[in-house]
């Protein structure tokens, strides 16, 4: 079923640390089953903001067993939506809320017995929680290590809920890592790093068979994970989700599409069964921009290649998409494209939202 927005009730707003809030809603029976999700996902919120439509997605961070549906939202600064949801939403509020997107998820298992490896900073750590939780919650014999890097205890979103599932579980094994704090040990100072890296691997990891690694945070230290396990053999374990798209794509992403023949395409967008037809070349505004002044209602959320929301299937002809980071290869492979990053590339092209 394509995500769509229906109108929720915010249940409650909790603070989680000076900068952060949690905002819970209230799921009415007819749209429960459309609000299921897999640990992992995010939802996309809606909001007119001094008369601008702002949406923002934020993954989910409550378990699949908590029989709730929260978000944690980090307040940046000159942030339009996040600065807006920690100073003015309140309970009661009402707001457009997307069904649950996203393929940074795992599927917890009661017969699995495997060993996952989590690495997150700042609110990256969000998606992680849930994922944690309901692993931890349905996986007896999983073992679950956490490395979490913040600057100091006090900046750590949901401290005590990790601090609590340690203590529950003999089979979590959490590491706080403190940038500018003392921790009174040298090996939990300072930022995720190759170093570190290697001292908690070669610590606790590696006679160990991992099944996955998943990292969320900053670009940085994605690649430094990422680089880290690739060497160690674990290419296909790596699993990762970026909040904003890297500085040095988005100037990459503003340079030609690297094709030598410039077409004029007619492109043909199927959403909820309707056709918008219109003209684009290749070099012009991407396939969703297009779209929308073409008044089809299609999906969004970042525009930058991040999210998935604006996910769509390529039905006839081909095109190029700038940035990537929200498909697998083999989403690409079925035809699968980011709109908010592609261009045609051929004559005619025929895109749908409505495949999944």
């Amino acid at each position: 079923m394509r995500a769509t927005f229906n109108q929720l009730t915010i249940k409650d707003i909790r603070k989680e640390t000076a900068d952060t809030v949690s905002i819970a809603f209230d799921v009415p029976a007819n749209l429960a089953d459309a609000y299921k999700y897999v640990p992992g996902q995010y939802l996309t919120l809606k909001a007119m903001i001094n008369g601008e439509d702002v949406r923002r997605s934020y993954s989910i961070c409550s378990g699949i067993n908590d029989n709730e549906l929260r978000v944690a939202v980090k307040e940046v600064e000159n942030g339009k939506f996040s600065s807006y949801a920690n100073n003015s939403l309140k309970a009661g509020d009402q707001m457009e809320v997307m069904t649950p997107e996203g393929g940074f998820t795992i599927t917890p298992n009661s017969v699995n017995a495997n060993n996952y490896v989590f690495y997150a900073a700042g609110s990256g750590v969000t998606p992680v929680l849930s994922m944690i939780k309901s692993i931890l919650e349905t996986e007896s014999n999983s073992n679950v290590f956490l490395y979490y890097g913040n600057k100091t205890a006090a900046d750590t979103i949901f401290k005590s809920t990790f601090d609590g599932l340690d203590s529950k579980y003999s089979n979590f094994n959490l590491r706080y890592i403190l940038s500018r704090e003392d921790s009174g040990d040298a090996n939990r100072n300072g930022r995720i790093d190759n170093d570190k890296c290697a001292h908690f691997f070669d610590a606790e990891l590696r006679d160990l068979k991992i099944e996955g690694v998943y990292t969320c945070g900053p670009e940085s230290m994605i690649e430094c994970v990422k680089d880290f396990y690739i060497s160690k053999g674990l290419l296909h374990k790596v699993h990762f989700e970026l909040f904003t798209t890297p500085v040095a794509a988005a100037d990459e992403a503003n340079v030609s599409i690297g094709e030598d023949v410039i077409v004029n395409s007619n492109v043909t967008v199927i959403i909820d069964d309707e056709e918008y037809s219109f003209t684009l070349k290749s070099d012009g505004p991407d396939v969703l921009s297009a779209a929308q002044d073409a008044d089809a209602d299609v999906p969004f959320s970042c525009k930058g290649g991040v999210c998935c929301t604006c996910k769509a299937k390529v039905l006839e002809g081909k095109v190029k998409m700038k940035l990537n980071y929200a498909l697998e290869e083999d989403e690409v492979a079925e035809g699968f494209v980011l709109t908010c990053q592609s261009h045609p590339i051929t004559e005619k092209v025929v895109i749908s939202y409505d495949e999944y």
